[in-house]
């Protein structure tokens, strides 16, 4: 699931990323990776919430398209379906989600 939400005050959107219980499995670490923060595994740490869902909010840049997957136990690559569109990776052949604001 994912969530926007446009500042009035500046030129980002608060966007809130997550993922549900069933999602996820039995990962105990899923991290929020992508053009944002160089793609790096410990940099969006995402929250497990009491319902099991896990969520993380970011302030992005608006005008921007940014490329995004989810890690689960810095191993398994996840896309979000509810991602504005998808991509090819380059550098393996699966795709990443991409969010337009």
């Amino acid at each position: 699931m994912i969530e926007k939400t446009y500042l009035k005050t500046k030129p980002e959107c608060k966007v809130k990323f997550a993922l549900p219980a069933e999602t996820v499995g039995d990962a105990k670490n899923v991290a929020l990776v992508g053009d944002f923060n160089n793609w790096d595994c410990t940099a969006n740490l995402m929250k497990k919430q009491k319902s099991g869902v896990f969520v993380s909010t970011l302030n992005l840049d608006i005008d921007t398209a940014y490329q995004f997957r989810y890690v689960l136990d810095g191993t398994e690559w996840l896309n979000d379906e509810m991602a504005d569109d998808y991509v090819p990776s380059p550098i393996s052949y699966d795709s990443n989600g991409v969010i337009s604001l």
